[in-house]
């Protein structure tokens, strides 16, 4: 075997694992719709609810309580979050508070949910 096939196998390794840490579930994170993440967080008065998008996004609206702590901040401040509550997490599509949910279980979080579909499938009030 020459050398450029091995390569093309390594590079297609590595780009199957990539896809495929992007997209596997998370374990212990609960998917909620629309419907019952607003159900629960009526509920749940004492939970932590995160908004993860970027700051430039929040200002087109975000959902009342959220604080904003954005996924490419996550490590450096998952130290703000009680991780005695239950965390609630958001984004725009649902891809990157899995990524959010990934980082908190790895530190001990045990009651994580988010949004699915994020705020593209949110049907409740928003806040300016």
């Amino acid at each position: 075997m020459d050398y450029k096939s091995l390569f093309n196998i390594v590079a297609f390794a590595f780009l199957v694992w990539f896809i495929y840490s992007r997209f596997a579930p998370v374990k212990g994170l609960k998917h909620l719709s629309s419907d019952q993440f607003e159900e629960e967080l009526k509920t749940n008065r004492q939970a932590v609810l995160i908004d993860v998008r970027e700051p430039g996004e929040v200002k087109q609206g975000y959902i009342p309580g959220a604080i904003n702590i954005p996924l490419t901040q996550m490590k450096k401040r998952v130290g703000e979050i009680k991780s005695k509550e239950h965390v609630y997490l958001y984004c725009r599509s649902g891809m990157r508070s899995k990524q959010a949910a990934k980082i908190l279980r790895g530190q001990g979080f045990n009651e994580v949910s988010h949004l699915q579909g994020g705020m593209m499938s949110w049907k409740g009030k928003l806040t300016q």
